[in-house]
């Protein structure tokens, strides 16, 4: 496995990557029993990781439409 594992992430998307080497290394099979408890250990993290971020992320956009979540729209007409 790349670098150490105990760090935190940088940032959502260094989370997402790493995570997602994670899962092609395991789905290779080529690791070890030990390896692959220990990434698996790694994967739960930055999954949480990812989730509260994007939980915040979330909340932010709420408060940004004044505590209502609205719909994403596609279309771009104002009829």
């Amino acid at each position: 496995m790349a670098k150490s594992r105990a760090t935190p992430p940088k940032d959502y998307e260094s989370a997402l990557s790493e995570l997602e080497a994670i899962v092609a290394e395991m789905e290779s099979g080529q690791l070890p029993l030990e390896a692959s408890l220990t990434a698996y250990k790694r994967g739960a993290e930055l999954l949480q990781y990812c989730r509260q971020q994007l939980a915040a992320a979330e909340q932010q956009v709420q408060i940004l439409e004044n505590g209502s979540l609205q719909p994403f729209r596609t279309d771009s007409t104002d009829e």
